[in-house]
């Protein structure tokens, strides 16, 4: 038989995807389901580094984003790249700043497919156009204001013989009007609309880096706001909002008013870890980078390691001090268990709530947990507790991890095997652009929540700041930086998560009250 030509791959599926404005927290659940599965992601200018942490390690990055006079890829170009990388078969998914269809040219993007064939899907994204606003206090409509809204865009076509935007009627409008892409022709659009006859006194606010912890509100009126952002060097991106619902700011103002507002603070977790102190340090309005100095990565000796988690329930303890070492843990106790019920009567102890709530997610009850969230507390707890003479420990450990525990337990009279989980090892690369960010534009706060952390991030040779302050998770890590020459000027009372964040809030709270 002749042999036969192999079949066409089939055309895989175009996500023209909103990014929201800015705060990863504004990203659509839809928006990360379709990343999760991305095998390419073409991203823009004004995307959040960290929502393409949503995608696959494995998946292929593009930069295509486009300022006012620079594009990195036409965009005739990038229509054809969307067509060639979906037709062979790829999850394509094309993620832009805010909404795909509000003056993002998603709608150019969607024709090209369908004339292509390429099946697609829009996911829309939070516009700028109203969280920008939201975010400065600034409600785009209000009962006792107006309730009409004029979005239009100040960055036309170029290529257009003349504008298509009429100023008579934008200037009769009643209720909001809100602008995009505007900054660089602001006097030419305000000169067009006080040309029209629109009131010189109505109030105008621009709102730059909306939702971020970079977020910049100027406030005039119509008649000046071209000559206050000029004089100021107030530069894109920023959203324009035009009307009497800017007089709302100053009783509304919430997220400019958060106490770690305007901070810029460097996270050095992994990747997996990072989320719960960024969440909680944007929620105080921190600018939170993820800079990992470390990822996590298998043990040397797995088929050791499956063999201890084998023999669990054999033992009276089961340690853990790590919610990475629970991860490992559990992931190996089911290729090897089908009932969670196999782990026996073992005893379990956790290092601090962090590792406790990993287990509890495992539906298993904690049974002892130490004052102080430290080998040290966990040890002491341990011997104050009851007896460990001739008791059976198991426990499950990093590679790197102070032998603290296995010493002072075997001396008790404990019989102790040491699991190793996994290891970390250094992260060399910058998936999140953080170190370049930090060698340009510098930190408020650094934050080590761990001494290998410290030592990875020391690697790295990056000079630190005058003003950068130094945050630590707890006692250890902070030795780990004060025997490196590095002065602590942030430690958690309470060496956990939370307790850093509070601590970071505490110390601007203080400097703001001059204790």
């Amino acid at each position: 038989m002749p042999e036969r030509d192999h079949d066409p791959i089939p055309p895989g599926t175009c996500y023209l995807v909103g990014a929201g404005p800015g705060d990863p927290g504004l990203l659509t659940l839809r928006a990360k389901e379709v990343l999760e599965r991305a095998d390419v992601v073409l991203y823009d200018y004004l995307c959040n580094a960290e929502i393409l942490g949503h995608a696959p390690a494995s998946a292929e990055r593009i930069y295509v984003g486009k300022k006012a006079a620079d594009h990195a890829v036409p965009q005739d170009e990038l229509n054809a790249l969307l067509v060639k990388l979906s037709g062979e078969g790829k999850t394509v998914v094309r993620l832009k700043g805010g909404d795909p269809f509000v003056f993002g040219r998603g709608g150019e993007e969607a024709g090209e497919l369908r004339a292509a064939g390429v099946p697609f899907e829009v996911v829309p994204g939070i516009s700028s156009t109203v969280a920008g606003p939201a975010y400065a206090g600034i409600p785009v409509t209000h009962r006792d204001h107006c309730s009409q809204l004029t979005i239009f865009t100040g960055h036309e076509d170029p290529t257009k013989a003349e504008s298509s935007l009429d100023y008579k009627k934008l200037a009769a409008a009643d209720g909001t009007k809100v602008m995009l892409m505007g900054v660089g022709q602001l006097a030419r659009v305000t000169a067009e609309l006080l040309a029209e006859g629109a009131d010189p006194e109505t109030p105008v606010a621009l709102v730059r880096w909306a939702t971020t912890g970079r977020q910049q509100t100027l406030v005039s009126d119509l008649a000046n706001v071209a000559r206050r952002v000029e004089e100021s060097g107030f530069g894109s991106p920023a959203v324009t909002v035009i009307g009497g619902v800017v007089g709302l700011r100053e009783e509304l103002s919430w997220f400019e008013r958060r106490p770690l507002f305007g901070r810029r603070v460097i996270v050095t977790r992994t990747r997996s870890q990072a989320g719960q102190l960024s969440v909680r340090l944007r929620e105080l309005g921190a600018e939170v980078d993820e800079m990992p100095t470390i990822r996590i990565a298998p043990p040397d000796d797995e088929l050791e390691f499956g063999r201890f988690v084998q023999d669990a329930h054999t033992y009276d303890w089961l340690l853990f001090t790590s919610p990475n070492g629970v991860d490992a843990f559990f992931e190996m106790f089911y290729k090897i268990y089908k009932d969670a019920r196999s782990i026996g009567g073992v005893k379990i102890a956790a290092v601090g709530p962090g590792t406790a709530k990993k287990i509890k997610g495992y539906h298993l009850a904690v049974d002892l947990l130490p004052d102080e969230y430290v080998a040290e507390g966990l040890l002491e707890k341990l011997l104050e507790t009851e007896s460990v003479e001739n008791e059976t420990v198991l426990w499950v450990r990093p590679k790197e991890a102070r032998d603290v525990l296995g010493k002072g337990l075997t001396e008790a009279g404990a019989i102790v095997d040491q699991a190793i989980a996994y290891q970390t090892v250094p992260e060399t690369g910058d998936p999140t652009g953080a170190v370049a960010r930090f060698r340009e534009e510098g930190a408020d706060v650094i934050t080590f929540a761990s001494s290998s952390a410290v030592e990875h991030f020391l690697d790295r040779g990056l000079e630190l700041p005058e003003r950068l302050k130094i945050a630590s998770i707890g006692p250890v890590t902070s030795g780990a930086l004060r025997s490196a020459g590095l002065e602590v000027d942030i430690e958690a009372e309470r060496h956990d998560i939370p307790g850093l964040a509070a601590a970071i809030e505490q110390y601007y709270a203080e400097l703001r009250a001059g204790v």
